[in-house]
């Protein structure tokens, strides 16, 4: 059984209903902890004066925001303690909006809040049935673990979901920050039929277990084959890109292969390689790791069998 991050209350008007906060995703990155290569040492990392290398203590350092280049303002633990807005108890929403006014962009992190004790259930059961039927989702804001977050509470079959939010100020303009932007832009009506007929053919109901996050799977089978001591070999580049600069034909070529999937029952996205999920893959740590450690890209491995001598394993004991 999951246990909660948080436990307070929701309130929705004079209503209180006790709640307890879930994460509703797992992170399943492959980590990597380092080590020297040809050596069985775990790398660490310390905290020390750039100017004099000697190590800092923890109780010795400070926080510095940097106001320009090289200028610096000091900042205590008991300075920023002053001005936290402490820990919320009750997640009070203060707006109903609907759903579709709010741009995906602006969601981080999806949680589950579940009623706490079984007199909270008549009430969170009439919240989320009138949210469900109406369309509409609360927004509130509430701390945790020192920082304050802005929410959507939204209904989801049985459970009220909580997506943490991104205030408006952290959602970046693409005008202001991209340079290459198409406009002016004007299409002719047989290219636009031509894309729209390419986009209904790749058209298919959403079913989330037909996308898995491939490279993590081969950075598993990596690490289980080195354990056995089996051998690895690198798979083939895959074929180079044609050089299509005719938009017409590029589209009528990708609607006739797409046709050609369908017709062939190769419609899943799985099949074809898949899409890699948000928080999947290996971590830039993990890269720099197996660099370090000679490893090399994970492939399909071949059945050899077991190497003899040395490590064959691959697996590295600490003494």
């Amino acid at each position: 059984m999951a246990r909660p991050i948080w436990t307070g209350s929701l309130a929705f008007g004079l209503v209180n209903v006790p709640v307890r906060l879930y994460s509703a995703t797992e992170d399943k990155t492959v980590h990597f902890h380092q080590f020297q290569a040809g050596t069985s040492d775990r790398i660490r990392y310390k905290r020390v004066n750039e100017r004099t290398g000697d190590e800092v203590n923890l109780a010795d350092i400070v926080r510095g925001h940097e106001i320009g280049k090289g200028d610096y303002v000091l900042i205590t633990d008991e300075e920023l303690e002053a001005v936290e807005p402490g820990r919320s108890r009750t997640i009070e929403i203060s707006d109903f909006v609907d759903l579709g006014e709010i741009d995906p962009i602006y969601f981080q992190k999806t949680y589950y809040l579940a009623p706490q004790g079984e007199g909270a259930e008549r009430a969170y059961g009439l919240l989320r049935q009138a949210m469900d039927a109406t369309g509409k989702v609360g927004v509130a804001t509430f701390v945790m673990r020192g920082k304050q977050y802005l929410v959507a509470i939204r209904p989801q079959q049985d459970v009220l979901m909580l997506e943490t939010m991104f205030f408006a100020d952290e959602v970046r303009d693409p005008h202001e920050e991209l340079d290459n932007l198409p406009a002016g832009h004007t299409f002719r009506g047989r290219e636009v039929q031509i894309a729209k007929q390419l986009i209904e053919s790749m058209a298919t109901p959403w079913k989330p277990d037909n996308y898995r996050d491939t490279y993590r799977e081969r950075v598993e089978e990596l690490v289980e084959s080195k354990r056995h001591g089996e051998e690895i070999v690198t798979e083939g580049a895959p074929p180079e890109e044609t050089n299509v600069v005719d938009l017409m034909e590029a589209l009528r070529r990708s609607a006739e292969a797409a046709r050609s999937r369908r017709r062939g029952g190769k419609g899943s996205s799985s099949e074809s390689g898949g899409a890699s999920s948000k928080s999947g893959g290996a971590s830039a740590e993990s890269a720099e790791s197996g660099a370090a450690s000679g490893g090399k890209a994970p492939g399909k491995r071949a059945t050899q069998g077991k190497r003899d001598g040395g490590n064959s394993t691959g697996v590295t004991r600490r003494r």
